[in-house]
């Protein structure tokens, strides 16, 4: 008989816990070539990549709201630097889909001109009050928790918000995309936010509001499919250095095993 372990199936997947770093960090590491700088004295991740212009960093923060991750790219030729930033709630999915976007080797997808496109695909609505978007009304019994706002970042460029919030407590996570980021980064992320796949968590590690406000199917998965699901990961993305261009990188299922609880 096939051992079975219970997987609960998250859906809106903004209102998932943080879940397991490496599903962001190992494929940067082993499959796109990102280089570790190891510090025993620091509880903090930095991995580097090949050409030394791209850093991604895990600095775990003591106080509420400061971010814990942090994605920044140097300057390019005419191009200025740019950063991503997200706190520590946020779901590890989302930010695994811009380090996909960005390590790609192909040629970025193209975007669309409403960045905003896929947000709208899935009800996201404008309301008057801010220059952004807000998760669709009637999806959940939490109408609007999550939001995107768009910014002035230094008095020149505009960014954007991203935050998940229950009304009148502090927000759940909040990231942050300075208006020099590369189009094509933002779309994966509005992308990563309008998908309404579910995604997989320990029962015991599911937060309140997913539970409350989202919607939490707790089903049995293959052990099997739980032990492996970072590694076909890491191996599809590694597989993308060699794949034909117009040939994407087959699609896996987001289970895997929970390491850590935040």
């Amino acid at each position: 008989m096939t051992e079975s372990i219970e997987q609960a199936f998250v859906t809106p997947r903004y209102l998932a816990s943080a879940g397991d770093p490496s599903w962001g960090t190992v494929p940067l590491h082993r499959a796109c070539g990102w280089s570790s700088a190891e510090d025993p004295l620091m509880p903090r991740v930095i991995l580097t990549s090949p050409d030394q212009l791209a850093q991604l960093r895990i600095d775990p923060s003591p106080n509420p709201g400061e971010p814990w991750w942090s994605i920044r790219h140097a300057r390019v030729a005419n191009a200025r630097p740019w950063s991503i930033t997200f706190d520590a709630q946020t779901p590890v999915e989302i930010i695994a889909a811009v380090t996909d976007a960005l390590t790609n080797p192909g040629t970025p997808s193209p975007v669309p001109e409403d960045l905003y496109a896929p947000l709208r695909g899935v009800d996201w609505h404008a309301p008057r009050h801010h220059d952004g978007f807000t998760s669709p009304k009637g999806m959940c019994s939490g109408d609007g928790l999550a939001r995107v706002d768009r910014i002035l970042d230094d008095g020149r460029t505009a960014g954007w918000v991203v935050e998940t919030s229950v009304h009148h407590l502090p927000a759940l996570w909040r990231a942050h995309v300075d208006g020099n980021a590369p189009a094509h980064l933002v779309s994966a992320l509005f992308h990563a936010l309008a998908d309404t796949t579910p995604i997989t968590r320990a029962p015991h590690h599911l937060p309140q509001e997913a539970t409350t406000r989202g919607t939490g199917t707790v089903r049995p998965v293959p052990a099997e499919t739980v032990a492996f699901a970072l590694e076909h990961r890491t191996t599809a993305l590694a597989q993308r250095r060699t794949a034909p261009a117009a040939e994407a990188a087959p699609a896996l299922p987001p289970v895997y095993r929970p390491r850590s609880t935040r």
